[in-house]
């Protein structure tokens, strides 16, 4: 009878590992109750040989227990993985595709630039080849077909072409100035307008000195600019006293004490002007007397030719005093350039905007006016 229970329990031990010709034991219930049971709870008294079969059933049912996540965490994990890895790899394949459209759009817009570049100087040297075509022309016309005209400086030409593309860019800033003014702007936006525009008008100033190096008489003589603005003009530009005697009635209102500090660089500047104008009258007379001295304007044609003795030196030493003629023109660009900022630091930010817009507005008058009078009927000859 004993062997017979013994068995019994052990069949029903076997029931653990799931046959499935055997229903479901009470020693399967038996393990999990004795695994919740705690551990000051009475325990019933149970036969030694049961004891065992329950506790090896224990064991394999927390040990199915534990291995059922272990074994069914991998697959769940794998396909995780794998749905997780496809959008990583199809954003990689689209950043890799953005890089590299953004690679060809580089070089598509740098080809682009190199050949606007290159389309750009063509022109520049064709406009260049039309200007010194027709300085020959005008120049045989003036004497008479018997003289030829004096070579035109490559560099001089290339500065009327920026001169010519840097009055177009005033009239864009200027157009940009009025709408900000008119939309009430954001200060960021207007102070990058008004340091565009003096940064603009020091571009023009290092462009002057640049071609007062190769011929300082072309600047000062104004020929680049339009007719009416070189009725005003002054070592070769505007002078700065009389700009701002013009600009003032439209800062209009200024306080006192900005009214009184422009006042006072109106002062200033008229008194650089006139040192400036009595330096360059004391260059001419000094000219004037190293010509006086040739004897004649053979020994002047002489000296020129390369000829020796008094008259050579004399026209050598006036040839040098010519020199000082760049220094003149940077002086009066600088005291301009330096008028220009200090009446930006007097003045407040929209005061500022004003100021620029209506100096290239009264450019532009200047202009209109010069085309009006190139333009108007004249009496037959």
């Amino acid at each position: 009878m004993g062997i017979y229970e013994r068995q019994r329990h052990l069949v029903a031990a076997g029931g653990v590992w799931g046959d499935p010709f055997l229903p479901d034991a009470d020693a399967v219930v038996v393990p999990v109750a004795a695994v919740a049971t705690p551990v000051n709870a009475v325990v019933r008294p149970v036969d030694v040989a049961f004891e065992a079969d329950v506790k090896f059933g224990n064991h394999l049912v927390l040990a199915q227990d534990d291995a059922v996540p272990v074994d069914e965490a991998p697959s769940s994990d794998s396909f995780g993985h794998d749905d997780a890895t496809r959008p990583r790899d199809k954003i990689q394949r689209r950043l890799a595709q953005n890089r590299e459209a953004a690679r060809k759009s580089r070089l598509r817009k740098k080809a682009y630039i190199q050949n606007l570049e290159t389309s750009r100087m063509k022109l520049a040297q064709l406009e260049q080849e039309l200007t010194m075509a027709r300085r020959q022309q005008q120049g045989a016309h003036a004497g008479g077909g018997g003289l030829l005209a004096l070579p035109v400086d490559p560099r001089v030409t290339a500065f009327e072409l920026e001169y010519g593309r840097w009055v177009e860019d005033q009239k864009k800033q200027a157009a940009e100035l009025r709408a900000a003014l008119q939309s009430e702007a954001s200060e960021f936006h207007l102070r990058f307008l008004v340091d565009a525009g003096l940064a603009h008008y020091d571009a023009l100033f290092d462009a002057k000195s640049r071609a007062a190096r190769s011929d300082a008489f072309f600047v000062l003589s104004g020929v680049w600019r339009a007719p009416a603005e070189r009725f005003f003009l002054w070592i070769g530009g505007f002078r700065p006293s009389e700009l701002l005697k013009v600009l003032a009635p439209q800062l209009d209102p200024l306080t006192e004490q900005q009214a009184s500090s422009v006042r006072a660089l109106q002062n200033t500047a008229r008194q650089l002007e006139d040192a400036l104008s009595q330096g360059m009258n004391k260059l001419q007379q000094t000219l004037v007397d190293a010509l006086l001295t040739v004897d004649s304007p053979d020994d002047a044609a002489a000296a020129g030719a390369g000829g020796g003795g008094y008259a050579a030196r004399q026209m050598a030493s006036a040839v040098g005093k010519l020199d000082d003629l760049v220094s003149f023109v940077d002086q009066a660009d600088h005291l301009r350039q330096q008028t220009l900022r200090n009446m930006n630091k007097i003045l407040t930010l929209p005061q500022a905007a004003r100021g620029l817009l209506a100096l290239a507005e009264y450019c532009q008058r200047l202009r209109a006016l010069s085309s009006l009078w190139a333009a108007r009927p004249r009496e037959p000859a």
